[in-house]
């Protein structure tokens, strides 16, 4: 394999594994320390280091146009979609967090309003959005599947944070693709994190979540924590992620999908010793079978557009042999 085959396959790796992870180290992280004040901490440092990172290399600072574009796409993918989840795992065990933000591709079906007309015209999709949707309610119809310690009406908050968290990312995801800010992708990424770290903080101090904390009360579990989500979590990740959309096809690079889950309910099994239902289990496959069907269109176009490449190359080749 050549360096670049490698590079590659190390992304993908990276998306795969290191952001199935991310809900179990979460679960650690917030145990000392509160959840919106640990996503600020997060993401605040990681988007400083990013940017120190991207003005070192001579990055375009950003005019106010793409400032604003990318404050907004800060709000609402982090701060409402990453800090979502976050939250939500005060209530909610990391395996079936994992599994409700697997439905968050049906929200690109019905948010996205230019493509409607070929999303609601294929049976494929339309199909998947059904089948996902019957997999999420299947979930949520176990009533027994929250810890014991919680209440059911905090479950159910957990459940709602987390569904407006998807909608929240399908937003900024859209709203990142048909107005994309002109900076570079280094810059753009670094702004959004700091974005998404200052609008944390301020709802952390606005709602007294972090009054009763004290630093002096983090365990090193937290602490290293902490570290893997700021580190691996938000720029080793992210930036394999931004990476690979430059050089696959999104198709390609949202697989991510199906291995995040299930990333996420073996470790939450092995290392947190979470416990998995059969419910959830059968949830989770019937919730990643809609994924399939509603990317599957897409995938038939890019297999398409591969063999049709493929001919004009081997055409080619035949004319100047």
């Amino acid at each position: 394999m050549t360096r670049n085959q490698w590079a590659i396959l190390f992304a993908f790796a990276a998306i795969y594994i290191i952001w199935g992870s991310t809900y179990l180290i979460i679960l650690y992280a917030i145990k000392t320390i509160p959840p919106l004040l640990m996503s600020a901490i997060r993401f605040m440092t990681a988007g400083l280091i990013l940017y120190a990172y991207a003005a070192w290399k001579g990055e375009k600072q950003p005019d106010f146009i793409s400032f604003i574009k990318n404050t907004l796409c800060g709000i609402l993918l982090l701060f409402g979609g990453t800090v979502a989840v976050a939250w939500a795992e005060q209530y909610l065990p990391s395996s079936i967090t994992a599994v409700i933000v697997t439905s968050v591709p049906f929200w690109f079906v019905i948010l996205d309003k230019k493509q409607w007309s070929w999303y609601f015209s294929n049976k494929l999709i339309i199909a998947g959005l059904l089948t996902g949707s019957a997999g999420v309610v299947f979930l949520l119809s176990n009533k027994s599947a929250g810890p014991a310690t919680v209440h059911s009406s905090q479950y159910i908050a957990g459940i709602i944070v987390l569904i407006a968290g998807g909608i929240a990312w399908t937003a900024g995801s859209l709203f990142s693709k048909y107005y994309p800010a002109r900076n570079s992708l280094l810059m753009n990424a670094s702004i959004q994190l700091m974005t998404g770290g200052f609008c944390s903080l301020m709802v952390s101090l606005f709602t007294g979540e972090s009054e009763k904390f004290s630093f002096a009360q983090v365990t090193t579990a937290s602490w290293l924590a902490l570290l893997y989500l700021t580190i691996i979590g938000s720029l080793v990740a992210y930036l394999c992620y931004l990476w690979l959309l430059k050089i696959r096809s999104a198709a390609q690079v949202s697989t991510y999908v199906y291995v995040n889950p299930v990333v996420a309910v073996l470790l939450g099994a092995i290392i947190a010793r979470e416990k998995i239902s059969g419910i959830q289990v059968v949830s989770l496959l019937i919730i990643l079978g809609g994924v399939l069907l509603v990317n599957l269109p897409k995938y038939k176009i890019l297999q398409t557009r591969k063999s049709a490449a493929g001919i004009r190359i081997q055409k080619d080749l035949r004319k100047t042999g």
